[in-house]
């Protein structure tokens, strides 16, 4: 087998991480999901699921992509509702945020570049 090929689920390997498949918080060496460069997430979220906390001080830029259901990305001046597949929003370093999921919501995640010191929380 070619160790520079990994194949899964993201459904089934996110679930571990807290949705992320690719980043620098994967295992380091020859496992391809390793990244310094850039974060990939694969979030399922049921009814009502919210974040926490806003993020601030962010360093990194992020692009959200709405597979199924319907999210809600909070900003500091406007709420940007994704309501249809392939929906998006793009914002870059220093964007304060937050998000929560009025009903089920799959939404796939990349961040770049993937900076060491933000934990990954499972669920």
């Amino acid at each position: 087998m070619d160790e520079s090929v990994y194949v899964g689920n993201a459904g089934v390997d996110g679930a571990d991480n807290g949705g992320w498949l690719l980043g620098h918080f994967m295992p380091p060496g020859l496992d391809p999901r390793h990244s310094a460069d850039v974060e990939v997430k694969w979030g399922v979220h049921p009814p009502g699921d919210t974040r926490a906390e806003w993020v601030t001080g962010e360093r990194r830029t992020a692009l959200l992509v709405l597979v199924s259901g319907r999210f809600h990305v909070e900003l500091r001046d406007r709420t940007v509702v994704l309501a249809k597949p392939g929906d998006y929003v793009i914002w870059g370093p220093g964007v304060d945020h937050s998000w929560l999921a009025p009903e089920e919501a799959v939404v796939l995640t990349v961040r770049w570049p993937s900076v060491a010191g933000y934990k990954v929380v499972p669920r």
